[in-house]
């Protein structure tokens, strides 16, 4: 039996690696993804276009301006000389946003008073302009504060912000290990999708049938590599994640390797029921996509499932996804050991005996 068990897991590891185009297919689009994703996918602004109108010529209007100049986040782009420039500026895209400062500020900040500071910016991106809204609230908040210590007066409230696991704030904190779990999953899934698929195109399904092997030991047979294939490719990207990216792994590997493979098994029961029903590799890829987009999307790798309608949530609970992004996000942020990822680690283990054993009952069903 287990001789031919392995001589199955040979057969598919030459058939991966003999075509120099399915070798490429493995190794090379997975670590492009994780550069495109890590470099593009990010929540973060580094150049915010930003026009001016002062329209004061007093020197608390001129230090707040310099503050903004002095921020690397933002790139003034335009002076102003009057408020009918605004509008084409913004309509145009020229610039996010536009700072103005009403002509008598000066006066009444030294008076102790408010002053009027008015921020225009475009939402036809609500996201962006929402994300450069709190860099200019930020801003003219320490601006306040340093102002107010200056004139001695007492301030009623001071916020210390300190963040937990992610002191910068950085969006690729939090983005690139979810990326551990997507090309995982997409590498996986792929792999085991087409094999079956591959005897069947190639007319080596028909051999297949009238060997000794039993449906279960097809399933392990075919299983496996699809597993050391994602094994592989998930330590490569890991290791890109921490010596390339530098996001700092503050949990252990025998945390995060165990709920790894049963994730991987939970993914080839996936890939191996779409391939015991496609009669040729283009079908497998297409059941492919089809199972991957839904699957992303109901992750919560973009979107909070918080946020999701009721029904949706409930979805989501089938996607072993799902629970692998909580555990490698808290293995690599929080350092979280084992015993607190348990309550995610059993629903992927459940899922994993469900697909497993439901394509081992599909593909003896097309056998007979």
């Amino acid at each position: 039996m287990i001789a031919r068990i392995y001589a199955l897991i040979l057969k598919e590891f030459l058939a991966l690696f003999l075509d120099k185009s399915s070798r490429m297919a493995i190794i090379v689009p997975p670590i492009i993804q994780l550069f495109v994703f890590g470099y593009a996918a990010t929540f973060d602004l580094n150049k915010v276009r930003l026009a001016i109108l002062n329209e004061d010529s007093g020197a608390v209007s001129r230090e707040l301006i310099s503050r903004f100049q002095g921020n690397p986040t933002f790139d003034i782009v335009a002076h102003l000389q009057s408020e009918h420039g605004i509008a084409a500026m913004i309509d145009h895209e020229k610039t996010l946003m536009v700072l103005r400062i009403d002509n008598a500020c000066s006066r009444q900040a030294v008076r102790g008073e408010s002053c009027s500071v008015q921020v225009l910016i475009d939402g036809r991106n609500s996201n962006t302009a929402m994300l450069a809204l709190n860099y200019v609230r930020a801003i003219v908040t320490d601006f306040n504060e340093e102002l107010m210590a200056r004139q001695n007066l007492g301030l009623p409230a001071r916020l210390a912000v300190r963040a937990w696991f992610n002191p910068n704030l950085e969006s690729r904190w939090f983005i690139v290990p979810g990326i551990i779990a997507l090309l995982g999953m997409i590498v996986t899934l792929v792999v085991t999708a087409l094999s079956v698929a591959r005897e069947r195109e190639d007319g080596t399904f028909d051999q297949l049938l009238v060997t000794p092997m039993r449906p279960w030991e097809v399933m392990v047979g075919k299983s496996l590599p699809g597993l050391l294939v994602g094994l592989f490719e998930v330590s490569l990207i890991i290791a890109l994640t921490v010596y390339w990216f530098k996001i700092p792994l503050h949990g252990s590997l025998l945390t995060l390797y165990p709920a790894l493979v049963i994730y991987l098994l939970s993914v080839i029961g996936v890939g191996l029921m779409i391939s015991s029903f496609s009669t040729t590799l283009q079908q497998a890829l297409l059941g492919s996509i089809l199972f991957i987009v839904p699957a992303v999307t109901l992750s919560g790798f973009t979107t909070p499932i918080a946020n999701m309608p009721l029904w949706m949530q409930h979805l989501t609970i089938i996607n072993p996804m799902r629970y692998f992004l909580i555990v490698v996000r808290r293995v690599f942020l929080e350092g979280t050991e084992i015993r607190f990822l348990v309550h995610e680690i059993w629903p992927m283990a459940v899922i994993a005996v469900c697909t497993l054993s439901l394509a081992t009952w599909l593909f003896r069903h097309r056998l007979h």
